[in-house]
């Protein structure tokens, strides 16, 4: 039997690499070099999916024999994109926007195997419902969880989500960064399945 191709999550975020660990398949982490930013009028999802693709060919390119994953997360709110806050003021800034809203976030993942010439990219969508926000309620979590990396200023998987008050997906990870499920779908049509074994 030959060889399973090396697996390689093309990210640095803390977040992916944890979320890919759960699967338990030994992975190495490359930085893919990709201009993120935004074409003239694209639309959020489409955004998230470009960029996945994009940071997983960027990857391949460098390593055509392994199964490359790439992913990206795009948070929106009335139509246009929201990013990393970066620092403590924009976080404020984002939560009261956010306050009583319904804001979408779009993960995106996609595998590339050049190789064997697979490419496919998938979209989890996932809409978050903000309760209504006190200052003090946004300054207590923005202090506790310091989500300044976090499209959205806000960690579901931390105090983050006690400013929630609903999250609707059919791919319970997506909202931390990595659907799982679709990646588990894209890697087993790439030839990695993770309960081979």
């Amino acid at each position: 039997m030959p060889a399973a191709p090396p697996l390689i999550l093309a990210s640095t975020s803390r977040y992916r690499h944890e979320l890919l660990s759960r699967l338990r398949l030994p992975f190495e982490v490359v930085a893919p070099l990709v201009d993120e930013t935004a074409l003239p009028d694209e639309a959020p999802a489409a955004l998230a999916l470009r960029l996945a693709l994009a940071k997983a060919r960027a990857v391949a390119r460098l390593r055509p024999l392994a199964v490359v994953i790439g992913s990206d997360q795009v948070a929106e709110l009335d139509g246009a994109a929201i990013g990393k806050p970066g620092d403590h003021e924009s976080a404020v800034a984002q939560l009261r926007r956010m306050s009583g809203r319904s804001v979408m976030f779009h993960t995106a993942v996609a595998v590339v195997r050049s190789d064997t010439g697979f490419e496919s990219a998938a979209l989890a969508p996932v809409r978050v419902q903000f309760r209504e926000l006190g200052d003090a309620e946004i300054e207590r979590c923005l202090r506790a969880d310091q989500p300044y990396d976090c499209a959205g200023s806000a960690k579901s998987e931390s105090l983050g989500v006690a400013l929630l008050s609903a999250i609707i997906s059919d791919d319970p990870t997506a909202l931390i960064g990595l659907p799982l499920i679709r990646t588990c779908e894209l890697l087993r049509q790439a030839g990695i399945d993770p309960l081979a074994p």
